[in-house]
C-alpha cells in the first residue's frame, strides 16, 4: 500500500516557475514507478509526466517537455515535478500516481493503482 500527498501548488504569473513534491508512505516506495497527471475543470485526466521506479527514466507529455521536470529521491520518499516558464494553460489539479511495484512506463490512468489528493496549480496571464 502507498499512501501520496502533494504539495508545493499555488497562483503564479505566466512565465513563472513552481516546484511540486508527492511525498509518499509505504515501504515500496523505491520499486514503484510514479507519474504526474493534471485535471482541469471540466477535463478528463491527462498524463504530464513518468519517472521509473529507479529515476534512470523519464517521459513527458508533448505539451510540458523542456519545460517540466520530474525527479525522485527514494531516501526521502519524495516525487518532484519541476514547473518552469508555466502557461495559463498549465491551470489545473496536479495529482501524483503510483503503480504497482515492479511495473514500468504508462501514460494511462487506468493503471496507476495509488492516488493523492491534487494541488491546485493557477497561472495567471
Amino acid at each position: 500500500q502507498v499512501q501520496l500527498v502533494e504539495s508545493g501548488g499555488g497562483l503564479v504569473q505566466a512565465g513563472g516557475s513552481l516546484r511540486l513534491s508527492c511525498a509518499a508512505s509505504g515501504r515500496t516506495f523505491g520499486e514503484n514507478a510514479m507519474g504526474w497527471f493534471s485535471q482541469a475543470p471540466g477535463k478528463e485526466r491527462e498524463f504530464v509526466a513518468f519517472i521509473s521506479w529507479s529515476g534512470r527514466t523519464t517521459l513527458y507529455a508533448d505539451s510540458v517537455k523542456g519545460r517540466f521536470t520530474i525527479s525522485r529521491d527514494n531516501a526521502k520518499n519524495t516525487v518532484y515535478l519541476q514547473m518552469n516558464s508555466l502557461k495559463p494553460e498549465d491551470t489545473a489539479v496536479y495529482i501524483c500516481a503510483a503503480r504497482y511495484r515492479g511495473l514500468g512506463y504508462s501514460a494511462r490512468a487506468t493503471e496507476y493503482a495509488y492516488w493523492g489528493q491534487g494541488t491546485q496549480v493557477t497561472v495567471s496571464s
